[in-house]
């Protein structure tokens, strides 16, 4: 089995500090976050970054300063910047890290209802956009995907030449709107993508830690963080994102499962370091 890629999304776009203090704003904080993930066993850093005063933003000069601070912290991670941005954002601001060229960066593959009034639009012309510009960029996606609609425009956008193979999902389960974060839609959503396909598994809340453990028998990889759940256990807010790796690498030793490196990591993704 291979070894265990663990992202750690450091923030997100959503979560504040008055939801956990740990929820980092400025560059000093992301590069805290960051290091604390590294150390802790995480090869990719899913990163969103946010003005001095929460406000997330996706401009290229803000994930720069961010990007440049952490790679002296951690100078193998592999550093994934997020299109996504928040809700309300255009295609063309959401794509500004994408100028920076990174190695990854993600690609969500269909619309989502967030809750209230909130709705987070990936169009099919959006998602091409988004595909087309990371094969110009030869930036490797890593394929957002809510629901198993989202799995079925990805693999018809790959079939029109949008998307390249072999292709590396994210299944993100159990946010309001998309799938549920049962082992039953986990293995659902796991048996219907390609066989040369990699992925990774991103619970939300409670269900992080119950789907790392799936993904890490299954031979998946796992997102964990503070973007996706802020808590280490019932009721106990997390220290750091740091502490959440720390949590997982556990988890994967008691299993059997070594984690990888970033240089691992990059080997099993296809990817080299730019």
């Amino acid at each position: 089995m291979e070894k265990l890629i663990i992202t750690a999304a450091i923030s997100g776009a959503e979560v504040t500090k008055e939801h956990n203090p740990a929820v980092p704003y400025t560059i000093e904080e992301c590069v805290r976050e960051a290091s604390l993930a590294y150390q802790a066993g995480a090869s990719i850093i899913h990163l969103h970054v946010r003005k001095d005063d929460g406000t997330p933003t996706q401009d290229k000069n803000r994930f720069k300063e961010v990007m440049d601070a952490i790679r002296v912290k951690c100078p193998d991670a592999i550093i994934q910047p997020s299109t996504g941005g928040a809700v309300g954002m255009t295609n063309d601001e959401r794509l500004q890290p994408t100028e920076l060229s990174p190695e990854m960066a993600t690609l969500d593959c269909g619309t989502l209802n967030f809750g209230g009034d909130e709705i987070f639009e990936n169009t099919e012309n959006t998602i091409k956009y988004f595909g087309a510009r990371m094969i110009e960029k030869n930036i490797k996606p890593e394929l957002e995907v809510f629901d198993k609609s989202m799995i079925d425009m990805a693999l018809r956008l790959h079939q029109k030449g949008f998307i390249k193979s072999p292709m590396h999902f994210d299944f993100v389960m159990g946010v309001n709107g998309g799938i549920s974060g049962t082992l039953r839609d986990f293995v659902f959503l796991r048996h219907s993508i390609p066989v040369d396909a990699t992925y990774t598994v991103a619970g939300v809340g409670r269900f992080e830690f119950p789907l790392a453990v799936a993904a890490i028998i299954d031979g998946g990889h796992v997102r964990v963080g503070l973007e996706d759940n802020l808590y280490i256990a019932k009721g106990v807010l997390a220290k750091s994102n740091g502490e959440l790796v720390e949590k997982v690498v556990r988890l994967a030793k008691e299993l059997g499962r070594e984690i990888a490196t970033p240089a691992e990591a990059r080997e099993i993704l296809g990817l080299k370091k730019q």
